[in-house]
């Protein structure tokens, strides 16, 4: 029988870090009978954070999958619920997330309102134009203020929030919530952890602000949708909830609002009526645009597919996990139907992959599918050649779904396995970190012996080193944290080099004109040829891009890898017997050494971008630290309980940024930073870096 899809939701939870993300999905869990006893965040009993070392830090690292089911209103629903981490080193795990969902529920600290890192959470969610709900959280909390959590929605995310509940109290006396629809009071029974639901008259000194609130939510309903405005224009009180509802829904999914909830998790209060908003207003997978992609035969063409079970099979693998039994892949499956034991094919690769088996996961647990259709969330085993990103699709009727994009590492420390077995661990346990985290790398240095890993902050980096010493069982000496510092040269050269080798029978010669300049930051490897004629044949233009792509990795002034380089071949000369693609790209390699220290090169190193919350005392003492790290201020504003500091400042005087700031906040202040975009090095400091990274290479080699 086919699904329901109109049943389903593929929501994410999302914020910023301690917002309670995590602790709004444990209650989830446990009002849809998924787990009989409610895990802590604080007691490291989460379910969703069931990696050791999310237990410990009391974070999530990895997004977790669950399906759990919901009844409303006397109809069963199914929720595919993916939890996310709010910690900006992870952002990783939220992107690839946000690519896969329908919907998601963004949650804000009910004192702190909009923060750092929920406006990079929010842009991550319009890059994939994912509708939001909101859930203002933490209402129990000291100097909790859902006017002023609701209004930084509205002012500094730069969008319409619409209130459907308002609190019954807050901090202390927060007790229940209003229903803004039904005009109703709602208490949760903290003795059955907030499972028993009573419903009650709204108390009389709210009912003042609920009429106002009520007033404002109808006015913005209205504004979305053209034939209830006629009808409300002729008479506000004919207006039913069901239209209301309606409305509201129709302006989510066109994301041209955002029903604003309340409560708090930790308490127990709001979140089955949360869920029944997840229900009301998130889109069904049938709500959505069709997804798009092309045609791997052509990329030129573009293609869609229905979200029907009836069109030819397309999912798009967004996170791979290492598993005993062999990896397991978590797939989207946006249209047709995916059986057990099928083979499909990976048209990024042109390679046809076997799914072996289905699981509808539980966090860690499983249940055995034998089909999986569009709209579900699963994961498979049995896929060998397929990353996060890639796309799965019917071998007869192949489409290449939009690839996700991964940020550059800007941070690196040095690895040394301590034993010969250390190092042959070290070399599997890599690989397959590397394959289930798209922003994690990690190479071998030939010249200096040393493997270098790299990620987005000190954080994400620690995590990794736990994980390889925990879970992979290899000792380790670990180096100090390093700068991702790159390499840009300034100026255009025009030049030529001939590549000659003569050494009895066929020898190798290539000659190439060329010019090399600067490209627009963020612009990568740039390479066009511009020859008329035939002086260098068309089938030696690969090998000559090839040759200069490969020295991007080795700068001339340190050996950094360089950034927004671009080369044009106008001209050159070759040899019908000795010249060869070879030759040619040994041709290009010389160029890259001979021209690059011609070019004005330069060191550019990382600026990320700042958050820093700070109480209003010590406002002068963090702006003037923040001004000897180099930091360009941006903005000032103030908060209920301090002031926000906006800044970039390089990332070589960050580090051990969290214990100064405490210092000088009596441990109050608070901050998050996520890489920004490369400006060059001041001269003096590019001389130490220099100097320090060519003796740090000369003591390695030797």
């Amino acid at each position: 029988m086919a699904l329901d899809l109109s049943k389903f939701r593929n929501i994410g939870i999302c914020a910023h870090i301690d917002a309670g993300k995590t602790t709004v999905t444990e209650r989830i869990l446990f009002y849809t009978g998924r787990s009989y006893k409610m895990g802590e965040v604080h007691e490291g009993t989460a379910t969703m954070d069931f990696l050791q070392e999310e237990q410990e830090r009391g974070i999530t690292i990895q997004s977790a999958a669950t399906t759990c089911p919901w009844e409303y209103e006397g109809t069963d629903y199914t929720i595919n619920l993916i939890d996310t981490p709010g910690h900006v080193d992870f952002t990783i795990e939220v992107e690839r997330s946000m690519r896969v969902l329908d919907g998601a529920v963004v949650v804000f600290d009910g004192k702190e309102g909009v923060e750092a890192q929920s406006e990079t959470v929010w842009r991550q969610a319009d890059r994939y134009g994912v509708p939001r709900i909101c859930f203002i959280n933490k209402m129990d909390k000291i100097g909790a203020d859902f006017d002023f959590s609701f209004k930084s929605i509205k002012q500094r995310l730069g969008v319409k929030p619409i209130a459907v509940q308002l609190p019954i109290g807050a901090s202390d006396t927060f007790e229940g919530i209003v229903d803004l629809l039904t005009m109703k009071a709602y208490y949760f029974d903290e003795g059955e952890l907030g499972a028993i639901v009573t419903e009650k008259d709204i108390p009389d000194d709210l009912r003042e602000a609920a009429e106002l609130y009520r007033h404002e939510m109808v006015e913005n309903a209205v504004e979305l949708d053209d034939t209830l405005m006629e009808k409300y224009l002729e008479d506000e009180s004919s207006i039913t909830v069901e239209e209301i509802k309606a409305a509201l829904r129709k302006g989510t999914i066109e994301r041209k609002c955002h029903p604003t909830f309340c409560g708090s998790a930790l308490k127990n209060i709001g979140v089955q009526r949360l869920l029944n908003g997840v229900i009301d207003y998130l889109p069904d997978p049938t709500e959505v645009p069709e997804v798009k992609g092309t045609d791997p035969r052509d990329k030129d063409t573009q293609m869609t597919r229905p979200h029907s079970p009836d069109a030819p099979f397309a999912g798009l693998v967004f996170k791979v996990v290492s598993d005993t039994h062999g990896d397991l892949s978590y797939v989207r499956i946006y249209s047709g139907k995916l059986p057990r034991g099928t083979r499909v094919l990976n048209p990024g690769n042109g390679k046809k992959e076997n799914v072996s088996r289905i699981f509808a996961m539980h966090a860690k647990d499983r249940e055995a599918l034998e089909v999986a259709e569009a709209g579900g969330i699963v994961a498979v085993i049995g896929l060998r050649n397929s990353m996060t990103g890639d796309t799965l699709c019917d071998p007869d009727d192949p489409i290449l779904l939009e690839r996700m994009d991964f940020p550059e590492p800007v941070i690196s420390m040095s690895i040394e396995p301590i034993t010969a077995d250390d190092k042959k661990k070290l070399g599997e346990a890599l690989t397959t970190i590397k394959r289930e985290d798209p922003s994690f790398q990690a190479n071998y240095n030939d010249e200096t012996g040393e493997t270098i890993i790299a990620g987005m902050g000190e954080l994400h980096l620690d995590i990794k080193v736990d994980i390889l010493k925990r879970t992979y069982g290899v000792e380790l000496e670990v180096g100090e944290p390093q700068v991702a510092y790159r390499e840009t040269i300034t100026q255009p050269v025009e030049d030529s080099y001939t590549h000659k080798k003569q050494s009895g029978g066929s020898g190798q010669f290539g000659k190439i004109d060329y010019r090399i300049r600067p490209g627009e930051p963020g612009s990568g490897f740039k390479f066009e040829s511009t020859v008329v004629g035939g002086n260098v044949p068309k089938e030696f233009f690969p090998a000559i891009e090839k040759g200069f792509a490969g020295m991007m990795d080795q700068g001339p002034l340190a050996g950094f890898p360089m950034l927004d380089v671009e080369v044009e071949l106008f001209d050159g000369g070759y040899h019908a017997v000795d010249s060869s693609a070879v030759a040619f790209e040994l041709a290009a390699r010389g160029a890259f050494r001979q021209s690059m220290i011609r070019a004005g090169p330069q060191l550019s190193e990382p600026f990320m971008k700042v958050d820093v919350y700070t109480p209003e005392d010590n406002v002068g003492d963090v702006i003037g630290d923040l001004n000897r790290r180099r930091a360009m201020i941006k903005d000032q504003e103030p908060t209920p309980t301090g002031i926000r500091i906006k800044a970039e400042a390089p990332l070589a005087e960050m580090f051990g940024y969290i214990g100064h700031l405490r210092t000088i906040t009596s441990g109050r202040g608070q901050f998050s930073m996520e890489f920004s975009h490369y400006l060059p090095c001041p001269q003096q400091i590019a001389e130490k870096v220099i100097q320090a990274e060519k003796e740090r290479r000369a003591a390695k080699a030797s």
